[in-house]
């Protein structure tokens, strides 16, 4: 069986009871980084083999999965934190696994997507994740108007060092919508900013934030509905 396993997205006491069940029962454990896996591990007590998969992963460790997995053993696949293959590369074997006709499972639990489309007051009806935009100025862009006529709320990842640039772009490409900066969700320093795009631009170019950040954005012509909290 390969079972899909979410973990914290931030603070560690978040795992769900299955979750752990299913980590103590694996043989192996598929992870993206093992130094931040064996941090969760530790501080379970729990002690299993390793196997990393990620992006640049040679096709021989897929192949290596479906031999385990055929041969009878346990897998979980986790990630770096959240839900596996949102914005990350386990699709893949979730994909071959299926096409082997594999047992799997899917275990619920921590998301930042559903996590930050909460928090944000943004209308929760309908939306659009879009993971992370291109770190190209003018595909970037084009990637935008491609969204700019959704009605929904749109959600987005972004690395700090490209955070004022992206809400730039949202800016020229959206006009000045109501969005939502969501950082460092259930970590000790989670802050939420709330207010429109421009004021966001304002905020965060004056004083720069670092650590995981969730972009959500309004989607068009809504209303608007969020607290006016930026003040500069």
């Amino acid at each position: 069986m390969l079972s899909v396993v979410p973990t914290p997205i931030g603070n560690l006491e978040d795992i769900t009871l299955r979750a752990l069940e299913v980590l103590k029962k694996a043989d192996r454990i598929l992870c993206e980084d093992t130094r931040r896996t064996q941090t969760l591990l530790r501080h379970f007590d729990i002690q299993k083999p390793l196997l990393s998969y990620h992006e640049h992963s040679a096709p021989q460790r897929l192949e290596e999965v479906l031999l385990l997995l055929r041969e009878g053993k346990n897998l979980a696949l986790v990630s770096d934190g959240g839900t596996p293959l949102v914005s990350d590369p386990g699709f893949q074997i979730v994909h071959a696994v299926l096409r082997a006709k594999l047992p799997l499972e899917v275990l619920p639990g921590p998301s930042a997507v559903t996590t930050a489309l909460v928090l944000s007051g943004l209308p929760t009806d309908s939306y659009c994740f879009s993971g992370f935009l291109s770190n190209k100025g003018q595909k970037r862009k084009r990637e935008l108007k491609n969204l700019a006529d959704r009605e929904e709320t749109q959600v987005f990842f972004e690395s700090p060092f490209r955070i004022v640039k992206m809400l730039q772009d949202m800016l020229e490409v959206f006009g000045d919508r109501e969005a939502v900066v969501a950082r460092e969700i259930t970590k000790k320093f989670e802050e939420v900013l709330r207010g429109s795009l421009l004021e966001l631009v304002q905020e965060l170019t004056q004083r720069p934030r670092k650590g995981e950040i969730v972009v959500l954005v309004s989607g068009k012509g809504r209303k608007q509905v969020l607290p006016r909290e930026v003040r500069l």
